[in-house]
């Protein structure tokens, strides 16, 4: 595997929701030339940008990264998807999260249970549901956690050309990872992942998963934000250096992602910034992290030479990479690391 073209941006409404800035953001993708856009569940619904997205673009690959699951039943999820992949004309990507115990019971107000099980049933009921749609096979599906028996051809989409979309799980840790690998269509890397643990950990997992579904890695995308530190000068860089090491601190001071800082032997590092995330001092836990740690989960420098560093250092890893700036970046500064990921992916050279 190597990184292709497939090279994402964002739309999302945390700018404004309104059409005409929405509209913006699609027409600045296609400038910059990304390949697809990902559209968030922070402060907004993650799948009606996509609507605008999908009839303002005929080229655009779009996707959610991520929709909440536990927060929706299946079926209103399958619904979403299908009308999406419908308006897209074949192009849309369903991506999916667990989210954490507090917020699908106290922000969404759905029962929790133990996710990796759930996750695994709600895949195989997203599929079952689409497969009746598009097939006529009578809807029953039982499970554990989702119960699907009722179908009649009033509440029945009508079937499109373009089949179910494929659906890529966000993981982390070992058994959701097993879960993307042996059920869903692909895998969204964390942001808070370096070169290493993508290959010495989730690549063996997911060849693990793959082998027990009977699949192969051709048909399973991994997909991953990376963090990227880059500016046209030392102002602009020193920016967004200091957003890039903000973002590492706020996602090295959460348990769950512990284990990648231990694979590197920072577990101590995790152990202090958890300490003083508790009292707030984001300012003291940004100054934590070295150059060191940036530099590894981070590609750092200026937009030619994170190009060919990124394409470089993912090598044989992922699939679609997107572009991960926590901090403002130009979109002249954006299309040339574009440019140069697909340049260096075309002819292959020594940075």
């Amino acid at each position: 595997m190597f990184i292709d073209t497939n090279i994402g941006g964002g739309i999302d409404g945390t700018s404004g929701a309104d059409t005409v800035t929405l509209t913006g953001q699609v027409r600045a993708a296609e400038r910059i030339g990304f390949d697809g856009l990902w559209s968030t569940e922070v402060n907004r619904d993650p799948f009606l940008p996509l609507a605008i997205a999908a009839e303002k673009s005929t080229t655009l690959r779009l996707g959610t990264g991520v929709a909440v699951a536990f927060a929706r039943s299946p079926m209103t999820t399958a619904l979403a998807a299908n009308d999406l992949q419908s308006l897209s004309a074949g192009r849309f990507i369903l991506g999916l999260g667990s989210q954490i115990r507090p917020h699908i019971e106290r922000r969404y107000s759905m029962p929790w249970s133990a996710p990796v099980e759930r996750m695994a049933e709600y895949i195989m009921a997203l599929q079952a549901i689409w497969r009746s749609w598009h097939t006529g096979e009578r809807l029953d599906f039982r499970g554990e956690h989702y119960r699907h028996t009722l179908m009649t051809p009033m509440f029945t989409p009508e079937p499109h050309p373009y089949g179910p979309p494929p659906v890529v799980l966000a993981a982390v840790g070992h058994k959701m990872t097993t879960v993307a690998a042996e059920y869903a269509d692909g895998l969204l890397v964390h942001g808070f992942t370096t070169a290493r643990y993508l290959r010495e950990v989730t690549t063996p997992i997911v060849a693990a998963g793959l082998a027990q579904s009977g699949r192969s890695r051709a048909n399973f995308t991994v997909c991953y934000p990376g963090l990227v530190a880059t500016g046209r000068d030392e102002r602009d860089l020193d920016n967004a250096i200091a957003g890039v090491r903000r973002q590492i601190a706020f996602y090295g001071a959460t348990p769950a992602y512990r284990a990648v800082l231990d694979l590197h032997g920072w577990g101590e590092l995790h152990t202090e910034l958890h300490r003083l995330s508790k009292s707030g001092d984001w300012a003291t836990m940004t100054d934590l992290i070295d150059d060191e740690a940036l530099n590894t989960f981070a590609v750092v420098g200026e937009p030619g030479a994170v190009a060919c560093e990124i394409t470089a250092r993912f090598a044989g890893l992922i699939d679609r990479f997107t572009l991960y700036t926590p901090y403002p970046l130009d979109d002249s500064a954006r299309a040339e690391v574009v440019e140069g990921i697909r340049a260096a992916t075309a002819a292959p050279q020594p940075c």
